[in-house]
């Protein structure tokens, strides 16, 4: 075993990883190149040797770099360690090294993957009790590597940061939900992104699973390089072999016995029909009976922060969609409801085009509230099709939509963009919100 272990960048995963490896005895080194000046780490082990600069070469005398997502493998250190012969890893990596486990089941997707994740987990643990969820949905895998047995089912949620640094991940059952435009900041091509995305299920072979949205352009066409078990699931086709829906029902078609279960949908939206479709098709192939996936389903309310009902107020709805980050998941917020929509927009600008969203907008949205960085980026791409109001945050947002409101409105946080520029992550943001619509 290596005895230096160096871990570049301390978000929740970096400290995750540097905690873990204390735990197997490594001497870490954890170094934050984005941050200049010493900060108190929560959580972080204080065996945790520190260091913060953009210019570390202490780091380099590690055996083993562990990358944390979101920072680019062309930055000066990198490129030293490559050139040193530094094995750099992902925390995915290094986790599942220091795991046990029956299966490892793995779900991503440009939307729908927290949805897909949670139901899929609860389904899951309600037949295999030794079933743990991590990954992108909040818990990194290196929290709970340690406490894994040998039974113990792994339901990871994976972005498009932690397959790109995971290129030889081979889980046993993989989800794939959709791809659009995304993260084009990051990946700067959609090529790349698709190919992030692929290292779900590409080194997938016989015995292993991998499930794709039969729905989804793009799915469809990277399904020719898939070498495992392919398992579609459709919301609008009725497939030879896979998941489907009809009638409002849920098919199940995968082994050469048919089901058929109607469980009450309590989640809002025609796109959570796909998540619970793939969330079905996981757990059938994971070994649960359908009756157990017909009562979860029936039971499931949904995730915090994704077209979550926060409150009726002088006879209009709110929901809080802060965990739309993108256009094409604001797309499908908008698509979830009829007229009279009170939008608020706005955050970091992710590279995209809000062009998309034009017709929806001028069929569905009677005025957008402009909040963040991407204000005047919003406003150039959807100008002519309703009514722009500047609010500047999310405070202001709430008290001139309380004012102009009417009942039978709907009043929606979807912002179409990262937090990053007024919040710590989405999860504040739509707390915030939620607190400023509980006050009124």
């Amino acid at each position: 075993m290596c005895k230096n272990l160096g871990v570049l960048g301390l978000g929740k995963s970096g400290v995750a990883a540097a905690n873990l490896a204390i735990k197997l005895g490594y001497n870490v080194l954890a170094n934050d190149p984005n941050t200049v000046k010493k900060r108190k780490i929560k959580k972080l082990n204080k065996k945790v040797n520190l260091e913060f600069s953009n210019h570390s070469k202490k780091i380099l005398d590690s055996d083993v770099i562990i990358k944390s997502p979101g920072i680019h493998s062309d930055i000066s250190i990198l490129k030293k360690a490559v050139e040193k012969k530094i094995a750099i890893i992902s925390e995915l990596t290094f986790s599942l090294k220091n795991s046990k486990y029956k299966k490892i089941i793995a779900i991503t997707g440009t939307n729908g993957k927290t949805t897909t994740t949670d139901l899929t987990a609860k389904i899951i643990k309600s037949f295999h009790k030794e079933s743990i969820v991590v990954g992108n949905i909040g818990t990194p895998l290196s929290d709970k590597a340690l406490k894994t047995k040998k039974n113990t089912y792994i339901i990871t949620e994976l972005s498009s940061y932690q397959l790109e640094d995971t290129p030889n991940f081979r889980p046993n059952i993989s989800v794939l939900l959709n791809i659009t435009p995304d993260h084009l900041e990051h990946h700067k091509t959609m090529n790349a992104y698709i190919k992030a995305k692929q290292n779900v299920f590409i080194n997938q072979r016989c015995g292993d699973f991998i499930i794709l949205n039969y729905d989804d352009r793009i799915c469809r066409r990277i399904s020719s390089k898939v070498k495992a078990n392919l398992i579609y699931f459709s919301k609008k086709a009725l497939i030879n072999k896979g998941v489907f829906y009809s009638n409002g029902k849920i098919v199940i078609k995968v082994s050469k016995k048919h089901f058929e279960i109607e469980p009450k949908i309590n989640i809002v939206g025609s796109h959570n029909i796909e998540n619970i479709l793939a969330a079905t098709a996981v757990s059938y192939i994971a070994g649960v009976n359908p009756e157990n996936i017909e009562k979860v389903i029936s039971k499931y309310k949904g995730v915090e922060h994704r077209i979550e009902f926060v409150k009726t107020v002088n006879g209009s709805d709110y929901y809080n969609d802060s965990k739309s980050t993108n256009t094409d998941s604001t797309r499908v917020a908008l698509e979830s409801f009829d007229k009279n929509i009170l939008i608020i927009m706005g955050g970091r600008d992710k590279g995209l085009s809000y062009l998309p969203l034009r017709t929806l907008v001028k069929d569905k949205v009677k005025a957008i509230f402009l909040i963040g960085e991407a204000s005047n980026k919003i406003r150039k791409d959807l100008s002519g099709v309703t009514n722009f109001y500047d609010c500047g945050n999310i405070e202001n947002a709430v008290k001139q939509i309380y004012k102009i409101s009417v009942p039978c409105d709907t009043i929606l946080l979807s912002p179409a963009c990262a937090s990053f520029d007024q919040f710590k992550n989405f999860e504040e943001r739509g707390n915030i919100f939620k607190q400023l619509v509980h006050k009124l």
